[in-house]
């Protein structure tokens, strides 16, 4: 099956060059130039991803996202941001985005990251299916009072339910499978996002930070603890405490 991007560029020369890009993946492609448009599209079709400029006529980028998000959280959103807009990248990540490309790039990172998206928009279909055939006891992983199934793709704490995005599930799952191995920025960009680039580890402390904003209040201490110098472990002792 074809997978569908929408890329959401104002800019024509931009919007040309992500194409061709995408295209060579051998990805069904379709391009509009501002939110209202996308929004629209998204209403009459499924697409995987969304590649997004922040920078949009009418209304902008961050605001498309934050809509897409909160009507389709399955969409991987992928934001086109410039260098020097840190600010933006950060609150982008901050409302669900899953990844961010600063422009310039260049094809093979910019290919790399699409390709780290449709790995994740695999894996899940491929859990879906396995849940939708099989009729035993959900497969889950249980630490404390941490409870990941893997099946329905939804985390609890105490039995009551976490509302995570897709990167972040994926990031406690991982932690979770590893309790108390520390890992660098750099490893978990492999390991979670599914690339190398240096650079981007700022969208691992995004990340890092969302999930413990949504965890903080049903544990002691982070679960999700930073070892100074070196990058951040699960601590499997704060979940043991969390149900106490």
């Amino acid at each position: 099956m074809q997978h569908k991007v929408l890329v959401v560029e104002d800019d024509l020369d931009i919007a040309e060059l992500v194409l061709v890009h995408l295209k060579e993946l051998s990805l069904d492609v379709e391009h509009v130039i501002d939110g209202e448009s996308a929004m629209a599209k998204l209403m009459q079709g499924y697409y995987d991803i969304v590649l997004l400029d922040i920078m949009l006529p009418g209304i902008d980028g961050l605001s498309v996202c934050r809509e897409i998000k909160s009507l389709f959280p399955q969409v991987s959103v992928v934001l086109l941001t410039s260098k020097s807009s840190e600010i933006d990248r950060v609150i982008g990540l901050e409302i669900g985005a899953d990844d961010y490309i600063c422009k310039p790039f260049s094809y093979r990172e910019f290919q790399a990251r699409i390709k780290a998206q449709i790995r994740h928009i695999k894996l899940l279909n491929m859990q879906k299916q396995s849940s939708d055939t099989v009729t035993a006891q959900p497969s889950a992983l249980m630490l404390g009072a941490l409870q990941i199934d893997t099946s329905s793709h939804e985390v609890f704490i105490d039995n009551q339910i976490i509302d995570l995005t897709a990167t972040e599930f994926d990031l406690i799952y991982f932690f979770a499978r590893h309790p108390n191995q520390v890992f660098s920025r750099a490893q978990l960009l492999e390991s979670v996002w599914g690339y190398d680039h240096s650079g981007y580890e700022h969208t691992v402390n995004s990340h890092i930070n969302r999930l413990r904003s949504k965890l903080g209040h049903l544990c002691q201490q982070d679960i999700i603890e930073t070892v100074w110098g070196v990058g951040y472990k699960l601590n499997a002792k704060s979940v043991q405490q969390a149900s106490l």
